[in-house]
């Protein structure tokens, strides 16, 4: 009986901790885990700016196109996406002024602006911001009308991209390669004529 107690007390005594070998063992396992899936995360967030940013040009193509009916054409380059927002201001070719890629606010066309009837169709705005979105890597969109790359002449719009840079790989486009109108495309295989 005295021996079954000793055995319990010297069991009791033997597991206080972890070896350095376990623990080791157990880092090393850690690290292959963190390894593994860390690149996989990192990739999807990657893929998640790209999509928000895809979704992005398919609602300001939807909204250029509400635009483009009241208005029977789509803003000018000139005008920009800031179009959307605010009544482009007329000049004296009958078009508005504004920023090139449509970071400036336009001058409002006084009671014409509001879209009760005035001299401008323009019954906007066409997106419920009171500025114009920026892509996730903190970017102005660009927009040009006409297109120079899209052959069914609607806006060319884009974004620069993770690296900011214009005309590189990572741009995000509305055309794609064959210029036929699309959400999303690599800028690099695009004919350029």
């Amino acid at each position: 009986m005295k021996k079954q107690h000793t055995t319990q007390r010297f069991r009791r005594t033997i597991r206080r901790g972890f070896t350095l070998t376990e623990l080791l063992i157990v880092m090393a396992i850690l690290v292959l885990l963190v390894s593994l899936v860390g690149p996989r995360l990192l990739g999807s967030k990657e893929k998640a700016d790209i999509n928000s940013v895809k979704t992005q040009i398919g609602m300001f193509q939807a909204s250029l196109e509400r635009y483009a009916i009241d208005m029977n054409r789509f803003p000018s380059s000139e005008q920009g996406l800031a179009a959307l927002i605010a009544a482009p201001a007329a000049d004296a070719s009958g078009e508005g002024g504004g920023g090139e890629d449509g970071g400036e606010a336009l001058e409002l066309e006084g009671d014409d602006a509001s879209g009760d009837g005035g001299s401008t169709p323009w019954d906007g705005p066409y997106i419920k911001t009171e500025t114009l979105p920026k892509d996730p890597w903190g970017n102005s969109y660009r927009y040009e009308f006409p297109p120079t790359h899209n052959k069914m002449n609607v806006p060319d719009i884009w974004s620069l991209g993770p690296d900011a840079q214009e005309n590189t790989d990572d741009d995000i486009v509305s055309w794609t390669g064959d210029g036929t109108a699309g959400e999303g495309g690599d800028m690099a295989g695009d004919d350029l004529e």
